[in-house]
This record gives C-alpha cells, sequence and structure tokens, in this order.
C-alpha cells in the first residue's frame, strides 16, 4: 500500500495516508529524544528495531486477545494500522522504582512493588507531560469513565502478559508507558508503539539496561540494547 499525504510528525514517528480512510502507514525514524527532547541524537538502525519489535509485541498481545491499532508490518521501518483518535493520556505501569518516580518521591531505586502502580499523565510536550489523577481526566472531558476503566485494565492485562513473556526470556519489565486510541466504532484499542524506547527493561541475571536509559544516562551501546532485545524476542542472531 502506497503512502500519500504526511498527516503527523512527531519525535520518533511519521503517519501517512493511505488510498484507505480507516488505515494509515506509520514510519519509524533513527531519532533518539529524552527528557522531553531536550536531549536528542540520530542512531542509523534504531527505528528498524523499534519497527520490528513494536509489531511482534502487538502481534503478541493480539493473540493474547488484547487488540490494538496494528495491522501488517510493511518493511523493516513501516507498519500499517487502524486510524484511531488517540487519547490525550498516557498511562504508565510500574513494577519496580527507578527513574522519575524515585526523583518525585524520594524513594530508593529497585523497589519491587507489592503490585503493579498505574499512573496517568497528561500527553501534552509544552507542559512536560504532568501526572494527573482519574478526575482531571474526567473533569476537563480527556477520557469518560469506560475509558479509564478500559485504559487500566488493558494496561494491567499487558503488564501481566508481557511481564510473563520478558521473563522467560531473562529479562525484567521493569516499566512501561503505553497509549490508547479510539477506533471509528469508539472501541479503545493500544496505539503508539511498545518497544525499548517506550518500556524499561533490565536483564534478569546482570541488571544490566536494555532500553532508551542507556541513552538517558550515557551508558553507551543503545544500538546493541535495542538488538538484544529482538534477538531474544525473535531467536534471531544479527
Amino acid at each position: 500500500m502506497e503512502s500519500g499525504k504526511m498527516l503527523y510528525e512527531g519525535k520518533a514517528k511519521r503517519m501517512f495516508e493511505t488510498g484507505d480512510p480507516e488505515i494509515l502507514l506509520i514510519e519509524y525514524k533513527n531519532s533518539l529524544t529524552a527528557f522531553n527532547a531536550q536531549k536528542k541524537a540520530e542512531m542509523e538502525g534504531k527505528g528498524r528495531y523499534n519497527t520490528l519489535i513494536s509489531a511482534w509485541l502487538f502481534g503478541y498481545l493480539s493473540e493474547k486477545g488484547i487488540p490494538s491499532h496494528f495491522l501488517k508490518l510493511v518493511d523493516d521501518n513501516h507498519q500499517l494500522v487502524r486510524k484511531v483518535q488517540i487519547l490525550p493520556i498516557e498511562v504508565v505501569v510500574r513494577n519496580i522504582t527507578t527513574g522519575t518516580l524515585c526523583k518525585r518521591l524520594g524513594v530508593p531505586e529497585g523497589m519491587r512493588l507489592p503490585r503493579p502502580l498505574v499512573e496517568f499523565y497528561l500527553k501534552d510536550d509544552a507542559l512536560g507531560d504532568p501526572l494527573i489523577t482519574d478526575d482531571h481526566a474526567l473533569l476537563f472531558n480527556w477520557a469518560s469513565p469506560e475509558e479509564i476503566k478500559s485504559m487500566k485494565e488493558k494496561s494491567l492485562a499487558v503488564n501481566e502478559v508481557l511481564g510473563d513473556l520478558f521473563r522467560g526470556k531473562g529479562i525484567i519489565l521493569v516499566d512501561f508507558k503505553l497509549e490508547f486510541g479510539r477506533d471509528s466504532e469508539g472501541n479503545v484499542l493500544l496505539a503508539d508503539e511498545i518497544s525499548p524506547d517506550t518500556c524499561r527493561f533490565w536483564d534478569a541475571t546482570t541488571g544490566e539496561r536494555l532500553d532508551k536509559d542507556r541513552f538517558r544516562k550515557d551508558l553507551g551501546d543503545v544500538l546493541g540494547a535495542y538488538r538484544e532485545i529482538w534477538k531474544r524476542l525473535s531467536g534471531k542472531e544479527e
């Protein structure tokens, strides 16, 4: 399916029209950003790994009964997806304390939580994606009660399914960010991507970071970490 007019360009992806008004083409970029895009870089091959990893994980979640906007992998940098209206809320699920949670609450890094912590953030780069409550989402009409319930339930289901998956691959799913969108029938679907850009992965044996924290913290070999996630999911050596 050929791409048409570009509809949107974000920090990590471009979105294009196709011949079908209900289907969009997404191109994954090689851009790396952190700290609300205050830190930026380009890394050849990064977009490819995120495309492949995200497609693989969306496919796996679909098999487990968790639908998403993902339709088809076109090539190593492009996917076809259902057109959805993105809800302006990012859902973060945390299993272990790290990152901004530690800074915000003064808790030590590496604490395994007794149950997953679900947080909502307003999707607004200009405001720094602030933490919000359910009431904020409801009172400002960012989501309906049914949508909030659906996002929480789906996020916890994703955590359970992917936590088990990665545990079997020798990886700890520390935390992750999800986005959701409404399709033309009003269904709430997983959207955006699930990749080392949006998840924190720690090697279960060594504790090595296998995600974008390698870029945030200047740990080096960022691409190698993304490659390792793809290798463990696909079983393919590159």
